[in-house]
């Protein structure tokens, strides 16, 4: 794990790898309480007998939201800023998602520093995050994201 001091020691780490997450399993328990944080309950998220049979290696999805979410806690395992007051999920530049994680796979979260600007109090930090599929080629997603860490 990175471990830094300030929030402004993430400037010497711009444009470099800041590591890989433990990987993590996806359940259904996991996609169908996201399906009642969010009301999307969709087939293909929650129902396992008609996933069994009309999706294409018979097994449900995770949201692709669900995995986005993922991202802070999979990053805790990544880095930490001893000296921090707060983070904030600032937004995200850019998201796609690249390929459906079925229930029962592993994912992990690889993360790099695009850039670190100051802010008052603190640092604007964005990433890409890259979430991968264990025996996947293609990853579940990438997206550029952003986050606020104050001193």
């Amino acid at each position: 794990m990175l471990e830094l001091e300030r929030p402004a020691d993430m400037v010497g780490h711009i444009g470099k790898e800041l590591g890989k997450s433990e990987w993590l399993t996806v359940d259904q328990k996991m996609i169908d309480r996201f399906a009642e944080a969010t009301g999307d309950h969709q087939w293909i998220h929650v129902d396992v007998e008609r996933a069994k049979r009309e999706m294409p290696g018979g097994k449900t999805i995770a949201h692709g939201y669900l995995t986005l979410s993922l991202i802070p806690r999979l990053s805790q395992g990544i880095w930490r800023i001893a000296k921090r007051s707060r983070g904030i999920n600032y937004g995200a530049n850019k998201i796609r998602f690249l390929n459906p994680v079925m229930v029962g796979s592993r994912i992990r979260l690889v993360q790099t520093l695009k850039a670190a600007e100051p802010i008052e109090g603190g640092q604007r930090l964005i990433y890409e995050a890259r979430i991968e599929i264990e025996g996947q080629v293609r990853p579940a997603l990438i997206a550029e994201t952003i986050a606020l860490v104050y001193d």
